[in-house]
């Protein structure tokens, strides 16, 4: 019988579809990002940025000088270097960001698994509960993957680790997440979204081999597009919320430094991931939550009283489109920030394909939970969410063969599991 840790990591992906590279869909989006109004309209947006990041400056050095510097030292070195071993033939080494966020801890769990080298990087912040990031930490440490705990926004920390480890691979998870939090705290996203990005380019550019990047982008960056199915060549200069205009900027400043220093690049635009050891703050966890502590939970619809909808994505999807991307992610070609001929730079949709409704969610959570919701209904405000998400994912197909296999009340009834587990309901205890 398989143990209930068994049951919740997923399964090692199968080889993966990896054909001969047709640089077709790299020209198209030379030509999308080559655009003159295109990069006229996003000049003016980064320059915005800009000016709002060197205001912010003194915020982020202040941040820095306070991150965390327990690091360093022979055993310290020894561990990073023994976790970034390659137990395979062809392996890779490859440096997470964000190792202890929701989808960090099944990409690096899943690259473990199958004999790659994986080192974590993770800074604990207090976004949602710290305890459940912890407890994602031991997880993943139980397996022989070291986390260490530092800012991706600490240059002297990850000039360390490539320093330690030639990693062959980024695949850079860390951020600040969130569309409505944004309203709140939007420093926060500029800090880690932005300022973060650069600093991990900075010695991603620098290092010696630079390693090829994947990293997460987000389904927000198609804000108010109304056309659908999502494809990658459509318009994205109309964000609803900071959080997705932070990431389109990390799209932009991506390409430059694709263009600049011969950095492999390849974006993943997440849709809507849900699944065992998820964050807090999404719908389907908060409401699993009150519908268990018998709380009202709050439903959204958008205009005309119409239902949200969702491309919602399951974990093992995700971390088998992440693991392809890695794998069909080709080489950078610069060296010493020298850029010495033209590397990929790609971007790929990262969905099921099958929106649902929000209703609907709640249905099948009832249905698990063997237990009603108290719903209350109320129009979206206008805080950055949109009314639907859908994505088309023929462009992951072709390059890696990604192929989502799990349906909302299949990946629902595996949450729910894990859910009721790690909180204490099936030994009869209330969670927190």
């Amino acid at each position: 019988m398989p143990t209930l840790d068994e049951e919740l990591f997923p399964s090692t992906p199968g080889k993966f579809k990896i054909e001969q590279r047709s640089y077709g869909i790299n020209r198209q989006f030379y030509r999308f990002f080559a655009s003159t109004s295109t990069m006229f309209l996003w000049a003016l947006f980064l320059i915005a940025l800009t000016v709002s990041y060197l205001s912010f400056q003194s915020f982020v050095h202040s941040g820095t000088r306070h991150i965390s510097t327990s690091w360093g030292g022979r055993q310290w070195e020894k561990q990073v270097r023994t976790s970034a071993e390659i137990h395979r033939a062809a392996g890779m080494s490859v440096l997470v960001t964000g190792a202890s966020g929701f989808v960090g801890t099944h990409v690096s769990l899943a690259l473990k698994r199958r004999g790659d080298g994986v080192v974590g990087l993770d800074n604990f912040n207090n976004y949602y509960d710290p305890s459940l990031k912890k407890a994602r930490k031991a997880l993943v440490n139980r397996h022989g993957v070291f986390v260490v705990e530092g800012d991706v926004n600490d240059a002297r920390l990850l000039d360390k680790l490539f320093d330690i480890v030639a990693f062959t691979h980024v695949m850079h998870l860390a951020a600040q997440a969130g569309v409505r939090y944004a309203m709140e705290n939007p420093h926060s996203y500029v800090h880690s979204n932005i300022a973060g990005l650069v600093t991990l380019l900075e010695a991603c550019k620098s290092a010696d081999p630079q390693p090829a990047i994947v990293w997460a982008s987000s389904s927000s960056v198609y804000g108010l597009n109304e056309k659908v199915p999502f494809s990658e060549l459509d318009r994205t200069d109309q964000p609803a919320s900071l959080y997705a205009a932070t990431k389109k900027a990390g799209e932009e400043i991506t390409h430059t430094y694709n263009h600049i220093y011969g950095l492999s690049i390849t974006g993943l635009r997440f849709f809507t991931v849900y699944g065992p050891w998820g964050r807090p703050d999404m719908a389907y966890f908060m409401f699993t939550r009150n519908i268990l502590q018998g709380k009202p939970i709050t439903v959204y619809r958008g205009k005309n009283k119409e239902d949200l909808a969702r491309d919602f994505t399951y974990i093992d999807d995700i971390v088998k489109g992440c693991l392809g991307s890695l794998d069909t992610s080709g080489k950078s070609t610069g060296s010493g920030g020298k850029k010495r001929g033209q590397a990929p730079y790609r971007i790929f949709n990262l969905g099921n394909t099958s929106p649902v409704t929000v209703p609907a969610l709640v249905s099948i959570l009832e249905e698990h939970l063997k237990t009603k919701a108290k719903k209350k209904i109320v129009d979206m405000p206008g805080n950055g969410d949109v009314p639907f998400t859908h994505a088309n994912i023929s462009s992951a197909q072709v390059e890696f063969g990604y192929k989502p296999r799990t349906d909302l009340q299949s990946g629902l009834k595996k949450f729910v599991r894990w859910y009721l587990s790690y909180y204490g309901y099936d030994q009869g205890r209330t969670a927190n």
